[in-house]
């Protein structure tokens, strides 16, 4: 309690226009950072073990869901893309003191945000069957593939849910309720998929056999473990939202859940471009993946865990992003942009440092975090090398990162949009075409290495001037 209360104490003097010292900032930027890089830490760990359960079927089941990956995460993206461009203004009107029309854009948001989500689960589901063939997936496995994606795009409705009050939340400065319930799905996720993934069947525990019940579904029971674990979070975290936050609960006075569009406005004027680079940045990712997946299954599964592995560098990186996102938020809304660029260049530098630390224990490591989560020694070898020649670019990807959260926070996202399409477009995607021709998946992920220290520069020299706070959305 004494720390929130600390925190709560800081994020007052930003709006109030009072002098935070060095020391402050830093212990800010820390406190709202830690819990989310531990409810990253907690999903990446989780993401193991849904790796390794899946592992166990074998190689072609993991790859049939590691083809997938991509694609789902375009979708998430998008999701959390229309989101943001609502919970930006959420951040803006906080720091303005302006919290009763900070709690009427929170309204807007959960309609019409659940209008959209419903559209994309629409369309999800219309490709689910064609997609895997798109991709160059080999026979044996697009079958499973349909069925993992198409599962997912059933509960796309209540990922938006948990996606909406999430950012809300994290906008206000609340950083612990969305982490904690992250973490709590992730240790849900990994009991329904044990449930689902495997068929009833004899353990031993302390030495004495035990019937542990399960459904026997396979790559289907994987979604399912992943959708049941989502909709239970989802219900929480808007519970909490709309009835228990100290600023944003819809409690605390009547208004309109209909839509207005100055408001509407705004949000696409924020989230098109962060929606657009995401879709064309996963898209260059597929296109990626439709690249590998000829190499066979042992190159699919081998990227599928090898990216899996790579997330727990740059989950601190996405930590202290969410963090960056409010207070540049809240800093600008309060018209204070000398704190706004000392924020920044703390929040980069601290996540530079973090990940290439990182960095260095997954090079050391790299064979024991594959062999984690694959029996088959082929794909831990390989995997095991992508992830070494990847180690290197960690701290330029952190300036990425956070740089990226920092602009979301300004509202100010079409230029590091575009950075981000020309860095993965034509360098990432250029050279792996290139040089997987001769190295194969060894260089697909040496393309990945080189185009990630690339955009890292750009982002230093991009932060580096003052345009983006001249370029801020806000009132």
């Amino acid at each position: 309690m004494a720390s929130q209360a600390g925190k709560d104490a800081l994020l007052r003097l930003i709006r109030e226009g009072k002098p935070l010292s060095f020391g402050q900032q830093l212990q800010l930027t820390f406190t709202l950072s830690l819990p989310a890089i531990l409810a990253n830490a907690s999903a990446m760990v989780m993401q193991f073990i849904d790796a390794a359960m899946v592992g166990q079927l074998g190689a072609d089941d993991s790859a049939s869901v590691g083809l997938m990956g991509s694609t789902n995460w375009l979708f998430e993206g998008v999701l959390s893309a229309f989101a943001a461009g609502y919970a930006v203004q959420v951040a803006h009107l906080l720091g303005a003191k302006r919290n009763a029309d900070a709690r009427q854009v929170v309204r807007q948001a959960i309609v019409v945000c659940l209008l959209f989500s419903g559209l994309l689960a629409g369309l999800g589901l219309l490709l689910c069957k064609p997609l895997p063939v798109w991709l160059g997936a080999e026979a044996h496995i697009r079958s499973n593939a349909t069925i993992y994606f198409g599962t997912f795009m059933l509960f796309v409705p209540f990922f938006m849910v948990d996606i909406v009050a999430s950012s809300m939340l994290r906008s206000s400065g609340n950083m612990r309720v969305p982490s904690a319930l992250n973490i709590l799905m992730c240790v849900l996720d990994v009991i329904f998929n044990f449930l689902f993934i495997f068929p009833t069947r004899e353990v031993s525990l302390l030495g004495h056999p035990v019937t542990m019940p399960g459904a026997g579904l396979g790559v289907m029971g994987a979604a399912l473990g992943t959708a049941c674990a989502g909709f239970v979070i989802a219900m929480l975290m808007m519970y909490y939202l709309v009835f228990r936050s100290n600023d944003l609960r819809l409690t605390l006075d009547k208004g309109s859940f209909k839509p207005t569009w100055s408001t509407f406005k705004k949000a696409v004027n924020i989230s098109t471009p962060m929606g657009l680079q995401h879709t064309m940045m996963c898209c260059a990712i597929i296109v990626i993946t439709g690249i590998v997946a000829p190499l066979g299954s042992i190159a699919l599964a081998a990227n599928s865990f090898g990216i899996t592995a790579e997330s727990l560098c740059y989950m601190s990186g996405y930590g202290i992003a969410d963090a960056s996102t409010t207070l540049i938020g809240q800093s600008l809304g309060a018209k204070r942009q000398r704190l706004t660029r000392s924020f920044a260049w703390i929040n980069v530098l601290t996540g530079m440092v973090i990940m290439g630390c990182m960095a260095i224990l997954m090079f050391v490591f790299a064979p024991e975090l594959m062999g984690f989560m694959s029996p088959v020694p082929e794909v831990v070898e390989l995997g095991a090398r992508c992830l070494r020649v990847e180690a290197w670019a960690e701290p330029l990807f952190a300036a990425s990162i956070i740089g990226y959260g920092v602009f979301v926070g300004a509202g100010y996202t079409l230029v590091p949009c575009g950075i981000n399409l020309v860095s993965l477009w034509i360098v990432r995607l250029g050279l792996s075409a290139l040089l997987v021709k001769t190295m194969g998946l060894y260089g697909v992920w040496m393309a990945m290495s080189i185009e990630l220290c690339f955009r890292g520069i750009i982002y230093l020299v991009w932060l580096s001037s003052k345009r983006w706070m001249k370029k801020a959305v806000i009132d």
